[in-house]
């Protein structure tokens, strides 16, 4: 039999319809949120890794063999540096390509990104794949960029500290250019965008900048012996010529106005003067930038040769290009420099 007080209970509730009516939505209502509420503050380590995060990397699974990294001996040379100047900490595939196409081309060689998002002096990095994957390369290192420390020294520590600067509309790229010249002028070595795939060995393009089109140089790769000359005077235009609000001023076209002084020249061309070499186009930049849909074109393996056969690395075009779908696998000219070049990391976009 039912108790007594539910009894009761239920002839109050009974003689107040309307109100009993309302407690019962307001009831169900209220549990409803809550178990939302719940189910949004979940702690995510409960529930699985999100899409393009996932547990430590298995470094035998991606890179099966140190013979695969190195790809035979090589005496010791140079560091090949890499740059992120925003605080992105979650690398994308090309800048994982980017790194491990370095590091198995350049197995002698320390590959340091640098990255302005990493806190000094923590000894942990962020929870993400291209981490885990880039750290089963035993010549790789990431370690955060400390940019007060780099331009000391230089004739950029005053534009550095100059208030409002990061204002400049092109001020992450202007830092970037800023960056790649004072490495190569305090350190020497490779300096590479995060949007190149390296082909071959870099190191006997020693003292190097390539062109990119008829009439301009472009820093996205650079090779110099430190304390070079030829980057004295480009952090003396750096700073005398500036202009942040130009695009290029301060990057492709302060590369060239030096080049030109250095030379003499009136008009680029592959040259090498005074210890300086303007590499052609095919050399690290086969597909000009106002081709970039041909990396997204299928080639056969044979015109593949034939496009590759004088160039040490591509570059993406990033800027361009990082919008558009690739297929995975397929017959694109980009998926199979992936393939062949970044293999670990077409493991893992296969995967996603």
């Amino acid at each position: 039999r039912m108790p007594s007080c539910l009894l009761k209970l239920t002839r109050v509730l009974l003689s107040h319809k309307p109100w009993t009516l309302f407690i019962l939505i307001f009831t169900f209502v209220s549990f409803a949120y809550i178990k939302l509420y719940l189910s949004v503050r979940e702690d995510p380590r409960s529930r699985g890794p999100p899409h393009g995060l996932s547990a430590e990397i298995s470094c035998a699974h991606y890179v099966p063999s140190s013979l695969d990294i190195a790809g035979g001996p090589s005496p010791a040379t140079a560091n090949v540096f890499f740059v992120e100047t925003s605080e992105q900490t979650t690398p994308s595939y090309l800048f994982s390509c980017s790194v491990e196409s370095a590091a198995r081309t350049h197995p002698a060689s320390r590959v340091l990104v640098l990255m302005k998002g990493l806190a000094k002096g923590n000894t942990s990095l962020p929870k993400h794949w291209a981490f885990s994957l880039l750290s089963c390369f035993p010549n790789v290192e990431i370690q955060p960029l400390d940019l007060t420390e780099l331009f000391s020294g230089t004739p950029l520590v005053l534009w550095y500290f100059l208030p409002l600067r990061h204002l400049d509309p092109h001020f992450l790229f202007v830092l970037s250019d800023a960056c790649r010249i004072v490495l190569m002028w305090k350190f020497g070595g490779i300096y590479l965008d995060t949007d190149f795939i390296v082909l071959k060995n870099l190191q006997n393009l020693t003292n190097a900048l390539g062109i990119q089109d008829d009439d301009v140089l472009n820093g996205a790769f650079l090779s110099f012996k430190p304390k070079h000359e030829f980057l004295e005077l480009c952090m003396q235009d750096f700073v005398q010529n500036y202009n942040g609000w130009v695009w290029g001023h301060q990057g492709p076209e302060l590369l060239t106005r030096v080049f030109k002084k250095w030379c003499s020249l009136r008009t680029i061309k592959s040259t090498r003067c005074k210890g300086v070499s303007a590499l052609a186009p095919e050399v690290v930049y086969p597909i000009p930038w106002q081709d970039w849909k041909k990396l997204f074109e299928a080639v056969s393996a044979l015109e593949l040769h034939k496009l590759l056969k004088n160039t040490y690395a591509v570059h993406i075009w990033n800027k361009l290009s990082h919008g558009t779908k690739l297929e995975i696998p397929s017959q694109a000219l980009l998926a199979q420099l992936y393939s062949q070049f970044c293999p670990a990391t077409y493991v893992k976009m296969k995967q996603d």
